[in-house]
């Protein structure tokens, strides 16, 4: 996990920005493993993957409409190329036959990896706006984690069974 920028030195418009390039990686990263492992129909981890990918998403658009409110149409200075991995599941981290259990494992770690990206910056950052904002998305982290714990308790028994694959059928894994 991480960036090639001087945290410490992010205008709240770059911290937005940023925010939204994580969202942005992490769902690339979720619709990535999503189409490598297709879904049978039920909630399998591909099924798991699209939901997380909708999910991030979903958040990315939100810290959107935020920046465009306080910012107009000011153009970003940050891009993809200047983070790596921050909330994103690590690029082998899915493998074939995964449970939905393992997938949903693999989100949670990526959840408290965002949490812990926040966490660690907080002490060097000092323009208030960006702290109190890096503040609320390290909390919300912390409801993710709650969220996908709390959906994984839910999951039916055979949920942590492997799933057999051909060979033919999954070749990008």
């Amino acid at each position: 996990m991480s960036t090639r920028l001087d945290l410490s030195k992010l205008s709240l418009m770059d911290a937005l920005d940023l925010a939204k390039l994580i969202e942005l990686e992490a769902c690339h990263r979720y619709q990535m493993f999503a189409k490598q492992f297709g879904h049978s129909g039920g909630y399998d981890a591909g099924a798991f993957f699209a939901s997380m990918a909708e999910n991030e998403a979903k958040h990315g658009q939100e810290l959107e409409i935020r920046r465009k409110k306080l910012f107009g149409d000011t153009p970003a200075r940050l891009t993809l190329d200047d983070l790596f991995d921050v909330e994103a599941p690590d690029m082998g981290a899915a493998h074939r036959g995964m449970s939905t259990i393992e997938a949903f494992e693999l989100g949670l770690a990526a959840e408290k990896k965002a949490y812990d990206f926040y966490d660690m910056a907080l002490p060097g950052i000092t323009d208030t706006d960006v702290r109190e904002l890096f503040t609320e998305l390290r909390d919300e982290e912390t409801e993710h984690v709650e969220m996908l714990q709390e959906q994984m308790a839910k999951l039916p028994e055979g949920a942590n069974v492997k799933v057999e694959f051909d060979q033919d059928e999954a070749p990008y894994l």
